[in-house]
């Protein structure tokens, strides 16, 4: 087995083990899901024995829902409904609040959240069958709620290309929320849709700072390549906002003005931002991955996490969830709120027209074509 050493955190209480972080990769164990009948974990077996862990590669398996459009009731989000063209990311973000979600799928939040991924190929014919139907009401769909929609694998998928051109050919609005430079590649198709109002686009800057960003998101696009793709989506005339997530205490919250400022100098339109979440399984992962790289701050920064969280890692309230409660979370917002005055940045969401919907054809209307031909 390979060698560890236990961590023993804050109140003597063990939370993980300490690895070598793999190249590439965000999380350092590949601890069993929580529906899990066995749990397994990595032990010292005595030996001293060099051994490396295998190389993680990104395993792909396809994935045919019934339906591609999730519909949700949370009272403290803007939106109802969403599509994720993938389960799982690549970009490996170890404070990732959708890792808990791949132990529905037997997997593990940790590295197998990152390395084995699920496809939905039948994404756009599923949404273009349900857009069809006669009760559908149009709203913004938001993409990328879960996992990133432009994460590396949709290079060869083009899952979410063709989910986009669907929305185009049906003028139904779409708010996109991603990380990677790949979003310029739809450019063509936002640009359309964007001279219509049917779009918008966010990107999360998290730091400035590329040797925490590398080590924090491994697969993520660069600080400085995520500004050059919100300049070109502005330059092309799509409103663009920055998401400023998530805001880490202790260790990111320093850059606040700094991000908004590169921010505005690139044209954003607007700026949100969202506080460390830990929910589940996150927390572990995260506490290893803070201890493997940034142990003298390890204490100081769940200190602070615990203070907006009354007294806990994470606290699922509505309307506190995302933003946290407290002193200290009360002086986030209140540095986000005048950094953005003084900037003369947006903080009120966009909103994109539904007046311009036109159901796509039925199946059965397309035959019916036929039988006129003839």
């Amino acid at each position: 087995m390979e060698n560890r050493t236990t961590i023993i955190g804050m109140n003597d209480h063990r939370i993980g083990v300490q690895f070598d972080p793999q190249k590439g990769r965000g999380a350092l164990t590949n601890a069993s899901g929580r529906f899990e009948a066995v749990q397994r974990e990595i032990v010292d077996d005595g030996w001293d024995l060099d051994e490396q862990p295998e190389k993680l590669r990104t395993r792909v398996q396809v994935e045919h829902p019934k339906r591609i459009i999730t519909r949700n009731q949370s009272p403290d989000i803007s939106f109802d409904r969403s599509i994720n063209p993938y389960r799982g990311c690549e970009h490996g973000c170890t404070y990732c609040f959708a890792r808990p979600s791949h132990a529905y799928m037997g997997l593990s939040p940790g590295q197998d959240f990152e390395s084995r991924l699920f496809a939905k190929p039948d994404a756009a014919s599923l949404l273009e069958k349900e857009l069809a139907d006669p009760k559908y009401v149009p709203k913004v769909i938001a993409i990328g709620t879960n996992t990133d929609p432009y994460q590396p694998v949709e290079k060869t998928w083009r899952i979410t290309r063709s989910i986009l051109e669907v929305l185009e050919r049906t003028n139904h609005p779409v708010g996109i929320v991603t990380k990677s430079t790949m979003v310029t590649r739809d450019i063509d198709i936002l640009a359309r849709m964007a001279e219509k109002g049917l779009v918008k686009v966010a990107l999360s800057v998290t730091t400035m700072d590329k040797k925490l960003s590398r080590a924090m998101e491994p697969r993520a696009a660069s600080p400085a390549k995520r500004l050059e793709a919100l300049q070109a989506l502005h330059d092309a005339g799509i409103p663009t906002t920055m998401m400023v997530a998530p805001i880490i205490p202790g260790l990111n919250d320093s850059e606040i003005e700094r991000i908004l400022e590169a921010g505005k100098a690139v044209g954003i339109d607007q700026a949100g931002y969202v506080m460390l979440r830990l929910p589940l399984e996150v927390r572990d992962i995260f506490r290893e991955w803070l201890l493997a790289h940034y142990p003298d701050r390890y204490r100081h920064v769940m200190s602070l996490v615990k203070s907006m969280r009354d007294g806990k890692d994470y606290d699922a309230t509505w309307g506190r969830r995302m933003r946290g409660s407290g002193p200290y979370a009360w002086m986030i917002g209140r540095r986000f709120e005048k950094a953005c005055q003084r900037l003369k940045i947006g903080t009120k969401r966009v909103e994109l027209r539904t007046d311009l919907f036109t159901p796509p054809a039925k199946l059965d209307d397309q035959m019916s074509l036929f039988d006129i031909a003839c």
